[in-house]
């Protein structure tokens, strides 16, 4: 071998290998009609387009192998050669450069190097589509990604406030909240507290009966003495008679012995009869005389035994109605209804949410170990605006889902969800639903579908974009190109 023949041997082994370890994609076209050469870099990202294999499941070598010669011949057409271009191939977003050389054999070759772009373009385009929810986020609804010094001056001042506000909280156990009703109900409580009447405590599900049952025997001259819940509509007729009453040996099957029932073993104390608007006429019946004279009479007996009981009832049933209707016993109602403590329902005292608000978010910050610290003004704003029909609880829930799912030290739009009542939530028959896509192809049918399916999926997820796309198992990129197909706005969705 010659001179000339060793340097040309030299040099392009010395090119291979500084192209095997280039980052950058690195291509070499004979003109814009064939594909000559692809370093590592590249054959990593398109596959090994020279023996027929591409790494796009939607597009062969051949057609990716025509889409890169078709960027040559643009190049040339325009006569940019040598300057940045961005362009796409196989759905992804590159920029590239053309550099013409001649090769050792007098063939017209070109260098084509290439940038792949999708992970930025995407990027740019979820901020874009996006750009409202730091908004949301944050108290002030900042308009820009780089918020000023003010707005954070004034978050921060916010988060400080909220500490201030987490440590002031009062106890657990007690009435949180310091609207006028709420007032109004802790001065009846303490009122009515010392006395041995009987109490009524009235209200919607879940506005706290049971916490105001609690705050009357600690404030009662029977604090110290035995104090039993009993929930009526939760054991059925015959067991709870006896288990209140006691029943003699041999009262029914399985009385092996005699055994008192709830009120002889509270003899002293407190009993908390909740749900009583559930209990059968068979109970109504047998309770008016423990309420009105302390005396019972055990399953199978026929001695009245003398009990000191202070009874405290509670329902969240319009127990006036019911005696209208025939379905609670009116002398019964008479002896409860001696005291009535009313709760008011939430959305009559929204004056507490924040109070509440702050409250749960220290219980289950503690209990899920996380350090939330910020609530926006935006997601007040929401709480406050909500109607609350399951009260107290309902907020419970949704705090202690909000601080569970939260991912830093704020609570977002996306961890606010609301719970829908069973008869709030609107279905489909299949029916009507197969006569609504009567008439379409198959494949309209199955896009018809899909399209329902992301729809639903960005309402759930509060249009984000990113979980969606997570959650269906989709990439990024084909998942916006599905929401460009079939015309959907996630920001519409939010």
């Amino acid at each position: 071998m010659n001179n000339t023949a060793q340097d040309i041997t030299r040099l392009i082994h010395n090119q291979k290998s500084l192209l095997d370890v280039m980052p950058a994609m690195v291509l070499i076209t004979k003109g814009h009609d064939s594909l000559e050469y692809m370093n590592p870099c590249a054959v990593r990202f398109f596959g090994n387009l020279q023996h027929g294999e591409s790494s796009n499941r939607a597009h062969t070598a051949e057609e990716t192998i025509n889409s890169l010669l078709l960027l040559v011949r643009k190049g040339q057409t325009l006569k940019k050669i040598g300057e940045k271009q961005e362009d796409k191939i196989n759905s992804n977003h590159i920029e590239y450069a053309l550099a013409p050389f001649i090769g050792y054999r007098g063939d017209q070759l070109f260098w084509l190097f290439i940038h792949d772009l999708t992970d930025e373009k995407t990027h740019i385009e979820e901020l874009s589509l996006f750009h409202n929810s730091i908004e949301t986020i944050l108290s002030h609804k900042i308009n820009e990604l780089k918020e000023s010094e003010r707005v954070r001056q004034s978050l921060s001042q916010e988060l400080n406030h909220l500490k201030d506000h987490l440590k002031k909280q009062p106890a657990e156990g007690t009435m949180i909240g310091s609207s006028k009703a709420l007032r109004e109900l802790r001065d009846m409580v303490f009122q009515v507290a010392k006395s041995d009447a009987t109490i009524l405590i009235t209200g919607e599900s879940g506005t706290g009966k049971e916490l105001v049952a609690n705050l009357i025997r600690e404030t009662s001259n029977r604090n110290e003495k035995p104090f039993l819940k009993i929930n009526c509509n939760a054991i059925n007729d015959s067991l709870l008679e006896s288990d209140l009453f006691g029943y003699e040996k041999g009262a029914f099957t399985g009385a092996d012995s005699k055994r008192k029932g709830k009120f002889e073993v509270v003899d002293g104390g407190t009993i908390f009869l909740d749900e009583i608007g559930d209990i059968s006429p068979r109970m109504q019946a047998a309770l008016p005389r423990v309420l009105q004279d302390g005396e019972l009479i055990r399953v199978g007996g026929n001695m009245p035994i003398k009990v000191d009981v202070r009874i405290i009832a509670a329902t969240n049933l319009d127990l006036a109605k019911a005696v209208q209707a025939g379905a609670f016993r009116l002398d019964l109602y008479y002896r409860l209804n001696i005291i009535n403590i009313s709760i008011p329902p939430l959305r009559q005292r929204k004056e507490d949410i924040v109070d509440l608000v702050t409250h749960f978010i220290r219980r289950y910050r503690a209990a899920f170990k996380k350090d939330i610290n910020f609530l926006p003004q935006s997601i007040i704003d929401r709480l406050l605006n909500h109607d609350w029909p399951g009260n107290v609880r309902e907020l419970e829930n949704v705090i202690q889902r909000a601080v569970l799912m939260a991912k830093g030290n704020i609570i977002t739009e996306n961890e606010l969800l609301f719970d829908i009542p069973a008869d709030a939530k609107q279905s489909t028959s299949s029916t009507s639903y197969l006569q609504r896509l009567d008439g379409l192809s198959l494949k309209g049918i199955i896009a018809e579908v899909e399209r329902e399916i992301i729809v639903h999926s960005l309402e759930k997820n509060r249009g984000n974009v990113a979980q969606t796309a997570q959650e269906l198992q989709l990439g990024k990129t084909a998942f916006y190109e599905k929401i460009k197909r079939y015309d959907i706005a996630p920001k519409e969705l939010k």
